[in-house]
């Protein structure tokens, strides 16, 4: 009998915006407070202007949507009580200088510590938990995701517009992101004990001050028992979102399949997988991409045909293939949320249009 999929859990980070301006909203303990009245926990980000949601823990695909759009909406509704606006966006179009660090002792120590780094943020991602056995795999795991990183980067490339202007990236939220010094791919571990041994080297360094501050985009979780997949921008639908951890989670249930039969992950150099990185953020799913395993440029909807591909077998053990080659298919026609917002930008060269036609799309489908 085939073994039963892992579980997902998924967190979404957001902006709050003013509903006029689109200026980042420091409003998040306002928001937080009207969605706890409503049974609603919400997360309170590195900075006043952002809030996280986190989903239930499930096993099909179709109760996790459910579960994205019920949250989506409910915390709409409480940004909107506060004179705010929710935005799945990675960065914020329209940008004051600076944002305020919401006043916790950690986050102000974090502030204290990185400098601008913080005052700096407001960057949105999404995380995706899928369950693991045990922290030995959590961190195994990450050495076979390493190479389609940076497709699923591409994918939810969702930042193309900041300070009201084009950057030229896709994902400017993963360009920015890379500033802090334990972000980005995630190191070739052999072992969890390997891990432990960089982690502490951080520590002692001072280049993260607590363990919740490594950022690579693969880490064991140090609150459930899961892999966390942090490499994508906060997609801009929550259709998107739920493609991304069907596509994670397949990819982490692939893994442990190899890792129980003894099968080497791929060696992807450092180097290789920095370039495939910069190349997802910079061209998103409209340009070319980096094969990591080949060296080789191609198209980057190939590259991203070429993982569903890979875990067909898989999709089709859990009965998500059709979700997904659906899901993939209107993306790729109608654009991810870095062509959306070009398109609005271009359209009459106001950052305002970019704000409205976000908006819209964090609560596609969800009503």
């Amino acid at each position: 009998m085939a073994a039963a999929p892992p579980t997902v859990g998924v967190e979404e980070e957001f902006l709050l915006a003013d509903p006029i301006t689109g200026a980042p909203s420091p409003r998040n303990v306002e928001v937080a407070a009207a969605a706890a009245d409503v049974g609603i926990d919400l997360q309170l980000e590195l900075t006043r202007c952002q809030v996280e949601i986190n989903t239930d823990v499930h096993t099909r695909t179709p109760e996790l949507l459910d579960d994205l759009r019920r949250l989506r909406r409910t915390v709409a509704n409480c940004a909107e009580k506060h004179g705010a606006r929710l935005l799945a966006v990675a960065v914020p179009p329209a940008v004051p200088e600076t944002f305020p660090v919401t006043d916790t002792p950690r986050y102000q120590r974090i502030a204290d510590n990185f400098g601008m780094l913080a005052h700096e943020q407001g960057l949105c991602g999404c995380h995706v938990h899928v369950g693991v056995p045990t922290r030995e795999v959590a961190v195994l795991v990450g050495n076979y995701l390493r190479p389609w990183l940076p497709v699923l980067l591409s994918l939810t490339a969702n930042s193309p517009v900041y300070r009201a202007t084009d950057t030229g990236y896709a994902s400017w939220r993963s360009i920015q992101w890379q500033r802090w010094p334990s972000s980005g791919p995630p190191p070739f571990f052999d072992s969890a004990a390997d891990y432990d041994d960089m982690v502490r080297m951080m520590l002692a360094s001072g280049s993260i001050l607590d363990t919740a501050m490594v950022y690579w985009d693969v880490r064991p979780s140090a609150s459930y028992p899961t892999v966390e997949v942090r490499v994508s921008d906060v997609p801009a639908t929550v259709e998107e979102t739920a493609l991304l951890a069907t596509l994670i989670r397949a990819a982490v249930a692939m893994a442990q399949v190899a890792i129980h039969d003894g099968l080497p992950p791929p060696a992807v150099p450092a180097e290789v997988l920095r370039a495939a990185y910069w190349k997802a953020a910079r061209s998103g799913l409209d340009g070319y991409g980096l094969d990591t395993i080949s060296g080789n440029a191609f198209p980057a909807r190939t590259l991203l045909t070429g993982l569903v591909d890979h875990l067909t077998p898989t999709l089709e053990q859990s009965g998500d293939q059709q979700f997904v080659i659906d899901t993939v298919d209107a993306v790729l026609a109608r654009g991810n949320g870095a062509r959306r917002q070009r398109t609005a930008l271009y359209a009459h060269n106001d950052v305002t249009d970019v704000i409205d036609v976000v908006a819209a799309a964090t609560l596609e489908g969800c009503y």
